[in-house]
């Protein structure tokens, strides 16, 4: 069924045009406009009930209001039916100084609306309201008064501390030294702590101190005014840290606090797949990049690979942008609805008439608000910038940044906000530049105020890219390629900076023993062997210049080397270091390398007592099997051994009793 799309020009603020809005017919049909209105939140409201009724209910009817969503959700709650969907033409586009050439970024905008939503994968939290107040008596007491009623409090006051005259909570003394967990499963280990003695005539007071003991609880509302008890604070659910100092902000912890009551459900923003992890092999650490660059510490080592606390991440994907082999996906949404949308937006606004756009990708939260008040008070947004909105931008890697301009945009500015975790971002927006071949089309931006805003994107002119749009399909490193060879004419290899995870590796051939111990251990099998002849290949576009090759080789032989090979030679397997077999002098099988063999010899011949004689050095030249028969013919055969003892039983012990 077809959707109605229901126009309004906010008090004739904007001009539509339903042209360029029905040029892109999407997927789910082909979109009827409504007669322009001017205040269906206002004057207008009996029309706007009237047209989600005859749409069919709100699961046809698509609003072009933004602003007033919350009216519009309280229409249709009225009207029984469906919650509309809401697409915002008037702050990213109507309302613009170049408004009147936005007709191909409207269409553009309402094809992106009309893309199915991905599902979101989400997992239960359960907060029982226990709450550990930590804070000096007269803030945490305070605190604890008003919670109360609310939560099962406990409030920890420092050593030393006199004990209160308080009987409605638990009241201890101590300090804390170590917290894990996150929202209803926090783990606390207190030292010094004293528990009040409530027995006795006179002034309640704590009793004898120990150290090491252990609690659990849902909320910790920590008012000590001291460094945070775990990293990044601000991200971790359940932790609510308030300068004791401040008045406002320790009363907005405390309502916070006392509303994480009851079943709460998180994303799994992450997916994780262990088998292709690089972090180590052997107990040899190869790659640490998520482990380096998770700010609430929610990754840590597991073995061959990493695992991931759900319950402690705060989905800030810089973890999946960094990920060299794609064991760690993000997944809210996931990388392939990105790429689907990214080339969505491009492709409506070609089909619209529109030539060269310009990506701004934004948040949800500051990035929304700069372009409202940059379309409310200053110029808005150039016609041909297509802003692309997501709950954070910190995970908008170089293989998103790549598929943007692959999709047919000419540029691709990210606006990041005070807020914004920088972990992987620059990093990224480096490597980005660098494979693009055009890193005056990428920008990290930081406005201060809508003016600048405006400033920043009025001043570039970029024009359409040399390149077909190609449809960005598979996987971040499989994007990554198929980008590199669209924007780049030229197939020669060329540098990428340090740590970028794509490369090659350079054998020092002369101290390569060809042990193959590089090759066993490689996770991504980059680096392989020839059954049939000592030979170590190499094939680039599987290398995550994860390191691990260059740890376990005792030789030190391997380095690695940045760069990115666009040709398709870098598909294959290449040799990198080969060398001739040697032959089994008794037999004539190929058993090792030739100058390991005569290395050895020349180490071990006439030199080691075990290989004094002439035949006993002759079994260095012989392999494994004729190597045994020749020890087992010789007048010192170590495999000799004498006549086979006989077997006892229980006669044998019986025959020594005298009771029988």
């Amino acid at each position: 069924m077809s959707k109605t799309l229901i126009l309004c020009n906010c008090s004739n603020s904007m001009n539509l045009d339903t042209a360029h809005l029905t040029a892109h017919p999407t997927a789910q049909g082909e979109i009827t406009c409504s007669k322009i209105h001017s205040g269906l939140c206002t004057t207008q409201t009996q029309a706007a009930a009237d047209l989600i009724t005859a749409a069919g209910g709100g699961e046809n009817a698509l609003i072009a209001c933004q602003q007033e969503q919350d009216f519009f959700v309280e229409l249709a709650a009225e009207l029984e039916t469906q919650t509309p969907q809401f697409v915002d033409l008037r702050d990213r586009a109507g309302w613009s100084d170049e408004a009147a050439q936005a007709g191909p970024k409207m269409a553009a905008l309402l094809a992106d609306a009309l893309r199915p939503q991905a599902q979101t994968k989400t997992f239960d939290i359960t907060s029982e309201g226990q709450c550990l107040i930590l804070g000096a008596p007269d803030v945490a007491l305070a605190a604890a008064d008003q919670l109360q009623d609310f939560l099962s409090v406990t409030v920890l006051l420092p050593s030393g501390t006199t004990a209160p005259e308080e009987r409605r909570y638990d009241v201890v003394a101590g300090h804390v030294k170590r917290v894990t967990g996150a929202l209803g499963n926090f783990a606390v280990e207190i030292d010094a702590l004293q528990q009040l003695d409530p027995s006795g005539r006179g002034a309640l007071r704590f009793g004898e101190a120990r150290d090491g003991a252990n609690t659990i609880c849902d909320i910790i509302l920590d008012l000590r005014g001291a460094p945070a008890l775990v990293p990044a604070p601000e991200k971790r659910e359940g932790y609510l840290k308030a300068d004791p100092k401040s008045l406002p902000a320790v009363a907005a912890a405390i309502l916070e606090a006392s509303h994480l009551v009851g079943t709460f459900e998180k994303p799994l923003y992450l997916s994780l797949e262990p088998s292709i992890c690089a972090h180590a092999r052997a107990e040899q650490t190869g790659c640490t990049k998520c482990l380096d660059v998770c700010p609430t510490s929610a990754i840590r080592p597991a073995g061959n690979h990493v695992d991931i606390d759900p319950n402690i991440c705060a989905g800030c994907g810089s973890c999946a942008a960094l990920c060299p082999s794609g064991a760690i996906t993000y997944d809210d949404p996931p990388t392939s609805a990105i790429f689907a949308r990214l080339h969505a937006l491009a492709d409506a606004y070609r089909a619209a008439g529109g030539i060269a756009p310009r990506l701004l990708v934004h948040d949800r939260n500051f990035g929304a608000e700069m372009i409202a008040l940059a379309a409310r008070h200053e110029r808005g947004l150039p016609a041909a910038v297509i802003p692309l909105d997501l709950e954070r931008i910190s995970g908008f890697g170089h293989a998103e940044t790549l598929a943007a301009l692959a999709s047919g945009f000419a540029s691709v500015d990210i606006l990041v906000a005070p807020t914004t975790d920088r972990g992987a971002l620059d990093s990224e927006m480096q490597l980005a530049q660098a494979l693009s071949g055009a890193p005056d089309r990428l920008r990290l931006i930081e406005p201060q105020d809508p003016t600048a805003l405006c400033d920043l994107l009025y001043t570039a002119h970029p024009v359409a890219l040399r390149t077909n749009p190609v449809l960005p399909l598979g996987n971040r490193r499989q994007v990554t390629r198929l980008a590199v060879k669209a924007l780049r004419d030229d197939s020669t290899a060329f540098a990428l900076p340090e740590n970028a995870p794509y490369g090659s590796v350079q054998v020092n051939k002369d101290t390569c023993t060809l042990c193959l111990s590089c090759a066993s251990l490689c996770p991504a099998g980059a680096l392989g062997d020839n059954p049939d002849k000592p030979q170590l290949r190499f094939q680039e576009d599987a290398c995550l210049q994860c390191g691990l090759c260059t740890q376990v080789c005792p030789e030190n032989a391997i380095s690695l080397v940045p760069q990115f090979n666009p040709s398709d030679s870098a598909l294959s397997q290449q040799i990198v270091h080969e060398e001739e077999p040697f032959d089994c002098i008794e037999c004539g099988t190929p058993f090792g390398v030739k100058s390991t063999i005569e290395r050895i010899i020349e180490k071990l011949e006439g030199k080691h007592p075990m290989f004094a004689t002439s035949d006993a050095a002759k079994m260095i030249r012989m392999c494994d099997d004729c190597r045994v028969n020749a020890q087992f013919h010789q007048d010192n055969n170590p495999f000799a051994a004498g006549q086979r003892p006989a077997t006892r039983t229980s006669d044998d012990y019986f025959s020594k009793r005298r009771d029988h």
